[in-house]
């Protein structure tokens, strides 16, 4: 499927280093350009729901109401609440919130996968735009491989992260590099365009058209196997708590939001 087949014209790849403009093709876009309160595409979209974790102690219950999730002036908006909420498992939990992934609509190996982002802020507040191996339910994590283009944690607002996780170096021993803005200011202030370049023998990270991260299969731990040379998809959310952010204190304020002008994908 290709998002850019709907009657808009194909968007130009944002100019980045590793790749001149014309060797990049659209393959898959979503600008959330439905009308104000409508869902997520469900063509594009698929809404994870429930809670218990998710591997990393967190807090929210993700649902697909609108409260969660909506289109609001031309960009996705996906809100964490402080609420009590019983999910399908029949817990009732204090916060809600959403996550979106494109499996079962689209994948791809290799190419530029890049999102537009105002993220949220806050202790204990963590979006992400990530991808993961489309055999994940069958292979398992980490052995599917999972490539996070940007994650924040709300104690460091000036700071995001990217990150690969594959066996043998997952967790918090995955290849991991922050990138700090350079004006230092947080980077919930404004949007902000982050992005990787993923090609057989290398992915490159990207925060503005700045490269802050390179790894190559010869960088991961002795022994340890690549496995970023299959189909990958894309997921979008905003995690309350967990192992890594800690939980939300006195200073959090809810709900707050993250918004996502568009997201892109383009091949060579």
């Amino acid at each position: 499927m290709c998002g850019g087949a709907d009657g808009h014209a194909a968007p130009s790849p944002t100019p980045q280093p590793g790749g001149t403009a014309g060797q990049w093709q659209l393959s898959w876009s979503d600008e959330f350009d439905g009308p104000d309160g409508s869902r997520p595409d469900p063509s594009r979209w698929v809404l994870e729901l429930g809670g218990g974790g998710w591997g990393n102690k967190e807090l929210q219950t993700y649902t697909d109401r609108p409260a969660n999730s909506r289109i609001e002036g031309g960009a996705l908006v996906i809100t964490a609440r402080a609420e009590k909420f019983t999910g399908r498992d029949g817990i009732a939990r204090d916060y809600t919130s959403a996550r979106l992934k494109t499996l079962g609509r689209f994948s791809q190996a290799y190419g530029r996968f890049e999102a537009r982002i105002k993220i949220p802020r806050g202790q204990g507040i963590w979006p992400a735009f990530w991808m993961m191996g489309v055999n994940i339910d069958s292979r398992g994590w980490p052995d599917d491989g999972e490539l996070d283009v940007m994650e924040n944690i709300g104690r460091e607002p000036s700071t995001v992260h990217g990150t690969l996780h594959g066996p043998g170096y997952s967790g918090a021993d995955g290849p991991s590099t922050p990138f700090q803005n350079p004006n230092g200011r947080p980077f919930a202030d404004d949007y902000h365009l982050y992005g990787v370049d993923w090609e057989p023998s290398q992915i490159r990270w990207y925060v503005d058209g700045t490269n802050f991260k390179t790894v190559k299969p010869s960088d991961l731990p002795a022994g340890a196997r690549w496995v970023f040379d299959h189909e990958m998809f894309m997921l979008l959310n905003v995690a309350v708590g967990g192992n890594w952010p800690g939980n939300p204190d006195q200073t959090s304020i809810f709900p707050q939001q993250m918004l996502v002008d568009y997201v892109r994908v383009y091949r060579r």
